[in-house]
């Protein structure tokens, strides 16, 4: 793990936490010693306070996030008794059930509660090449009515697993993906955040505030960035930017020891350009990239302002982080409409919902200073 170069402040301290439990589910102390840089006795008081405030429960050698009740809290708040799960299940398929992902699955269960049905969830890997040995697990249980797939697009075999998909006899949809094609150039009905509009949402709010040099950074792996950065190039081109005003760079994995140094680089280039704002996916690049700048000596948001991307927990940073947040509860929720209604009229047309995210605006960004 990369071992950053200064001890945080304890607010700093304490949003890392939050974010490696929302990633990963679980934390160590051995781990968040070595990643934090302080002493084990500090980081079990830090647990013990955060415990006492609902954040996270304590085990044996760290901490794990609180256990919900999903089904009270998807019941209605009228007292009314939940729907039974009479008309079957609604299989799903995403690639982990940490980091952005469990707030799309709380939508759909809550959507499929509601319809009558229940879910059986699975997550896959990044790392998985081919989805279908999974998905036919999951088709086998006899009372699956159909099935929800955030599929990997960077494999050879995502075409095969689309193709495969409109083979069977169920309906399915993609969830955060791109309506890819079936068979027979049929698009798939898909259920997405419209991540473009997102990073044209920031990239306005740093031109409304008289920022004229601002970068995006993005992760390298990740198929939201993609979207993110086709947003970006038209947003800049919208303000018209010319390219030494913008810059846009890639972020290893945080976890690679190619992360420091990455973002130390980063630094230069804001220095040495003057660059004034910055979106970065996701929250914990964000998070990670203003501590460093701090002991770089650059101020949030005197120097520099920042807008993360994903909000997960841009929120309990400190400063508390201007950041977009995709629908991720609307998008799960879309997606169980789509396919049950599919189910209810399989001559329908083909729907492609696209849902707009939202600009929450704090503390980390505000008029350069001159």
């Amino acid at each position: 793990m990369t071992e950053l170069t200064h001890a945080p402040l304890p607010p700093a301290r304490r949003t890392h936490i939050l974010a490696s439990l929302a990633r990963d589910g679980v934390v160590r102390v051995s781990q968040l010693t070595e990643e934090l840089g302080v002493a084990p006795v500090t980081l079990r008081r830090d647990l013990a306070e955060m415990e006492e405030l609902g954040l996270l429960v304590r085990v044996h050698g760290g901490a794990v996030t609180p256990r919900e009740d999903t089904a009270a809290s998807a019941a209605p708040s009228d007292g009314a008794a939940a729907p039974v799960a009479a008309l079957g299940e609604i299989a799903v398929l995403v690639p982990s059930m940490s980091f952005y992902w469990p707030g799309v699955v709380r939508g759909m269960e809550a959507e499929a509660q509601r319809r009558g049905y229940r879910l059986r969830v699975r997550a896959a890997s990044y790392e998985l090449t081919d989805e279908r040995p999974v998905l036919e697990r999951l088709l086998a249980a006899p009372d699956v009515r159909g099935v929800i797939v955030a599929p990997n697009p960077d494999t050879p075999s995502a075409q095969d697993v689309i193709d495969w998909l409109g083979a069977r006899s169920i309906p399915s949809v993609l969830v955060e993906r791109d309506a890819l094609s079936m068979p027979g150039r049929v698009p798939v009905e898909s259920a997405t955040s419209d991540h473009a509009l997102g990073a044209v949402l920031a990239a306005r709010h740093l031109a409304e505030l008289g920022h004229q040099r601002v970068g995006l950074i993005l992760s390298r792996d990740s198929p939201t960035g993609r979207k993110v950065a086709k947003g970006w190039e038209a947003a800049c081109a919208e303000l018209a930017l010319t390219p030494s005003q913008h810059f846009e760079e890639l972020f290893p994995p945080r976890t690679s020891p190619e992360f420091s140094v990455a973002v130390d680089a980063v630094l230069d280039t804001i220095l040495a350009n003057g660059v004034t704002g910055l979106l970065v996916h996701s929250d914990p690049e964000a998070m990670a990239l203003i501590d460093l700048a701090l002991a770089r000596g650059l101020s949030l948001p005197d120097h520099l302002s920042v807008i993360a991307y994903d909000d997960e927990v841009a929120s309990m940073f400190t400063p508390p982080l201007t950041a977009v947040r995709p629908p991720r509860e609307e998008v799960g929720a879309a997606a169980v409409d789509l396919l049950i209604r599919r189910r209810e009229d399989p001559d329908r047309a083909v729907h492609r919902v696209s849902l707009s995210p939202t600009l929450n605006v704090r503390h980390s960004t505000a008029r350069p200073a001159n």
